[in-house]
């Protein structure tokens, strides 16, 4: 999208029709190697067009790290994966500190960890201990990391997708409350039906790396991604989504009676960034320039899931997350 005149790079602004191309190319892409799996891929989309990070649940052997790989390709990004296990270490994710010697001098040269890359597949991360977890607050959130007295950048766009298994496994350490939510989305991946399976079986391979095509470069991802951010929003959406978050709170007046017995803290102003952010990306895969009332509901659900804390009881009684925030999108009216 760019021209050379007389030595000078000429910026030429995307229009909507070019960026929704670029969604819906990447969005084809990754469909054609993660069968049966079209909400999730849209999902993964939600969070990567709006440069926020995905928690992704799901059992072993779904397709998680393929389907990250696969994102990397389309834009030719940088991609690290860190396999998170008991005895993984904070440096062993950020990097650490080396004695170099360089002609006949000593000193200190900071080595980069894995984590400085575009894409980061944070492998079963709630099977590391909570402190190598929190290694990723700062980059989550300031897109940096700080070593010493030394803050690095980290490259642009930087996006995390952490897998996680089921709590119920063994092995498994619970995120805490302030990283689950610098997640923008919680994605669940459910297990194929046997159709899927059937086309799994016939036209993979547990061995070849996930083949897509080149949709852009980091640059165009850029554009895109800034295009998408000056959306425009309606004042109404905008506050119906700050409703919406408001009656997770189970002492706020809008609070379901559900969310009132079950709930202990509600989502933080977060969920009404991400609701918004979000929201966006899926209104323009539907081919539309504005953000909807039916946007923000259909996204409040893995944009809210994971920050809803329960309270002993909505423990004891296993209380089902997408339930309660489905007993809030049906009391709070648009």
């Amino acid at each position: 999208m760019r021209t050379v005149k007389v030595g000078i790079t000429v910026q030429k602004r995307m229009n909507f029709n070019e960026v929704r191309t670029v969604l819906l190319k990447v969005e084809k892409e990754l469909n054609s190697i993660l069968f049966g799996q079209e909400k999730v891929v849209k999902e993964l989309l939600f969070a990567f067009f709006s440069q926020g990070h995905t928690l992704v649940e799901g059992l072993p052997g779904l397709g998680k790290t393929m389907l990250v790989k696969a994102l990397a390709k389309t834009f030719s990004l940088t991609f690290k994966r860190i396999q998170f296990t008991p005895d993984l270490m904070p440096a062993d994710v950020t990097g650490t500190h080396l004695l170099i010697e360089k002609e006949g001098m000593r000193e200190f040269v900071f080595m980069k960890g894995p984590i400085f890359s575009h894409l980061l597949l944070a492998d079963e991360i709630n099977r590391a201990t909570p402190k190598v977890q929190s290694a990723l607050l700062e980059a989550m959130q300031e897109r940096t990391v700080t070593a010493g007295e030394t803050t690095y950048s980290l490259p642009n766009p930087f996006f995390v997708v952490a897998t996680q298994n089921p709590i119920e496994m063994e092995g498994t350490y619970p995120l805490p409350e302030a990283q689950l939510d610098r997640f923008s989305l919680k994605i669940i991946i459910p297990f194929p039906d046997l159709n899927t399976l059937k086309r799994i079986g016939v036209e993979t391979s547990p061995y070849t790396e996930p083949n897509v095509k080149e949709v852009g470069d980091e640059i165009l991802l850029r554009e895109v991604v800034s295009f998408i951010e000056l959306m425009p929003v309606a004042p109404e959406v905008v506050s119906y989504a700050s409703r919406l978050v408001l009656a997770t709170h189970p002492e706020g007046d809008l609070a379901p009676f559900e969310v009132r017995k079950f709930v202990r803290y509600g989502v933080s102003p977060r969920g009404v960034q991400v609701l918004l952010r979000v929201g966006k990306v899926k209104a323009m895969l539907e081919d539309r320039p504005n953000l909807s009332f039916s946007d923000i509901q259909e996204v409040a659900y893995p944009a809210l899931r994971h920050r809803l804390i329960l309270n002993y009881e909505g423990e004891a009684d296993k209380v089902g997350y997408d339930s309660l925030i489905e007993k809030v999108v049906e009391r709070v009216k648009i």
